[in-house]
């Protein structure tokens, strides 16, 4: 068995704890705004997460979209040798409507639960606008930490309706056209920018569900508030050059999802891929439910 680089839990915890799709909704809110969909197009996705190699965690997603409205769910856990110095579980999602020309994200939720600490985030946005923002634990006032103001919370996307890419029209989907973009992310805690650059059409597999091509972008991390601009791990994510996406599209739909994304940290690449990737296109209404805790 492969030895876990004792570096590794302080380093990769906190991304961890942000890359699981850690969150779920609550029954209340999904009473409220769930229900039933005409859906064009569907994906499962199942994905490993790696740091140098290692397996760290798994994720799993489904994505509903019709004409007029989408739904993502997913839900994650740490596994392989990382759960011998580590725990965290939870499941995330994320609801909103299909424009003439982007998505329009009205609900995200998340919920993760780490080492024994739990952490949550409520997002309520209309045009663009988050509205109600609810963060547990609280965001600890910082000295050097930029303050995120009403301004900040205008013209965003949530973290899981960011991960996909809409192309509108009828430009072709593995082109350009899904790569070039600046992608405005607000967490509940953090706004920062990522920007997608083209790179190439790549061919990608995985196992017996899914070989094909991809549209391969160049990301960049830009941070605007929330974040603390002295530390270290903000400096390397700004400097960052070998930050990548791989993007599939949604049978059906005019989106794109994430097959592969790869980010060089300072321990090494840390790599979500899709182990499997099943999409299909829908004619029918299909249910929209919640995620199970």
């Amino acid at each position: 068995m492969r030895q876990i680089d004792p570096r590794l839990r302080p380093a990769v915890m906190p991304a961890l704890r942000r890359l699981t799709w850690s969150a779920a909704l609550t029954s209340a809110l999904l009473a409220a705004t769930i229900g039933a969909a005409r859906a064009e197009g569907r994906l499962s996705a199942k994905y490993s997460l790696t740091v140098a190699g290692v397996e760290i965690g798994r994720a799993s997603i489904t994505v509903d979209a019709g004409d007029t409205a989408y739904q993502v769910i997913g839900t994650g856990k740490v596994t392989g040798i990382m759960r011998a110095v580590s725990a965290g579980k939870g499941s995330a999602a994320a609801r909103g409507a299909i424009t003439v020309n982007k998505l329009a994200p009205q609900i995200y939720a998340l919920s993760a639960e780490a080492d024994g600490k739990a952490e949550s985030v409520r997002l309520a946005m209309v045009a663009g606008t988050a509205k109600e923002v609810d963060v547990e634990p609280p965001i600890k006032p910082l000295p050097d930490r930029v303050e995120v103001t009403e301004t900040h919370l205008a013209n965003i996307m949530d973290p899981v309706s960011g991960a996909f890419v809409y192309v509108p029209g009828t430009a072709d989907l593995l082109s350009a056209a899904a790569c070039d973009r600046s992608i405005p992310i607000f967490d509940g805690r953090q706004r920062y920018d990522v920007s997608l650059t083209f790179l190439r059409i790549e061919q990608v597999k995985a196992g017996k569900t899914y070989a094909g091509p991809a549209v391969v972008c160049r990301a960049g991390y830009t941070p605007v508030a929330g974040h603390r601009p002295t530390r270290s791990t903000v400096k390397y994510m700004m400097e960052n050059k070998e930050m990548y996406v791989w993007l599939v599209p949604i049978a059906g739909t005019r989106l794109l999802a994430p097959f592969r994304v790869s980010i060089a940290t300072m321990i090494g690449t840390a790599t979500l891929e899709a182990t499997s990737f099943e999409a299909e296109a829908k004619d029918k209404a299909v249910p929209i439910s919640a995620p199970k805790p």
